[in-house]
């Protein structure tokens, strides 16, 4: 029902979730030029060679970002259990927690490990921008659920 805003908010989580999984996420660059990125496969360094060397697999990570894909398909496909649906978009915000977790944790370990700067892109702010559309999604399904509650009281 798209009709719902929170709707909008899951499908905008969807459309956002796979966007983070075309190309790298998070670039870094230490002091003698060398560049590092993340992305949905691992963590790669850029190499004078045309393809770049795959320095570690990030399996979590990738785990992270399907599991938010399928929950916010499944949650905006069950709008006629509120219930359900809140259950299951809290478990997409708890996923996106994790996910801003171990992006985090990847990225420390990279940057202390080969003295790699961050460089900023708006591919670094997608999971951040996932965790307040989940949470838009619950307060708005939350807000119906709660609606309904008071009609049914009327009658």
């Amino acid at each position: 029902m798209i009709q719902r805003i929170q709707s909008l908010y899951l499908s905008l989580t969807i459309l956002l979730s796979l966007l983070f999984l075309k190309g790298s996420f998070l670039k870094f660059i230490n002091k003698s030029g060398t560049g590092y990125f993340m992305n949905f496969t691992g963590t790669w360094q850029d190499t004078a060679t045309v393809n770049p060397e795959l320095l570690w697999k990030q399996v979590p990570v990738s785990a992270a970002i399907v599991l938010i894909i399928i929950l916010a398909a499944i949650a905006l496909v069950t709008f006629r259990n509120r219930k359900l649906q809140m259950r299951i978009t809290l478990a997409l915000i708890i996923s996106s927690i994790i996910l801003i977790g171990l992006i985090c944790y990847y990225g420390v370990t990279l940057m202390s490990r080969y003295g790699a700067n961050v460089e900023w892109g708006f591919r670094m702010f997608i999971p951040l921008l996932i965790l307040i559309l989940g949470t838009l999604a619950f307060k708005g399904i939350k807000k119906d659920e709660n609606l309904v509650r008071s009609y049914d009281r009327l009658r």
